[in-house]
């Protein structure tokens, strides 16, 4: 263990934190009306509403099996009687469709970005920057998954999931994670690198997402009738018709 070492996995997750929440914080008080993803599905509809599903549902089951598999430890699985090659081979498949689908549904987004002039002018600096990133993160993390193939894999559960509890416990375990293939530790920094750049991109509505929006009650919407009510009523100012004398 070096110097680099401890700056990496040591120190850099505490700076990225840091950064996240404050610049999150900075980002709704000065600029409210921006934190928001800034819809542009009136310039084109067809490749939104299939790259938009594939990357945003892909990347709520990428994130779900991330958390599983860095915040649940091992000996909590075995006690559920889940066999280690059943946990992985679940983590696989599954994390593996996740992330192309993921994946897919980014290049999707991506290419309409550059496709339709209009999107393309609405595209800012820090979108041109957090693209690049996240295609890079996906790419890291699915060779990361992919050297599970390989005969004696690597246990990330033994090694990344260690380091990742350390340093929410405030005591990093900076030999856990500099001992990780090269995969991991790639996919980690990436992935810390998109969270520092987080508050300052379109991925900051994340923060926003609508969550009452599945639990409020509905709303009944009431049709008036064309043929009903008097011209009072239809409050187009036209006399009714009538007998003359």
């Amino acid at each position: 263990m070096n110097h680099v070492h401890i700056a990496l996995w040591g120190v850099l997750p505490y700076l990225v934190a840091v950064v996240l929440v404050a610049g999150s914080a900075w980002r709704y008080h000065y600029d409210r009306f921006g934190f928001t993803s800034r819809s542009s599905q009136l310039h084109e509809h067809r490749l939104l509403s299939i790259g938009g599903p594939l990357f945003h549902y892909g990347l709520l089951f990428v994130a779900a099996g991330h958390v599983v598999g860095l915040l649940v430890p091992e000996s909590l699985t075995e006690r559920l009687h889940i066999r280690e090659p059943v946990y992985h081979l679940n983590a696989l498949f599954v994390g593996g469709a996740a992330g192309l689908a993921t994946l897919t549904g980014l290049v999707v987004l991506v290419y309409r970005r550059l496709r339709v002039p209009a999107v393309r002018v609405g595209t800012s600096r820090s979108d041109r920057a957090v693209y690049p990133l996240l295609v890079a993160v996906l790419l890291a993390g699915l060779t990361a998954t992919a050297t599970t193939l390989v005969p004696h894999p690597y246990d990330y559960r033994l090694g990344v999931s260690v380091w990742f509890r350390s340093v929410l416990a405030l005591d990093p375990d900076v030999p856990a994670m500099a001992q990780a293939p090269l995969p991991y530790q790639v996919h980690a920094f990436l992935a810390m690198s998109l969270f520092a750049l987080w508050p300052f991109s379109r991925l900051v509505h994340a923060f926003t997402a609508p969550l009452g929006y599945v639990a409020r009650p509905y709303i009944v919407y009431r049709s008036r009738s064309v043929h009903s009510g008097s011209a009072a009523d239809r409050g187009d100012g036209r006399p009714s018709h009538g007998s003359g004398a």
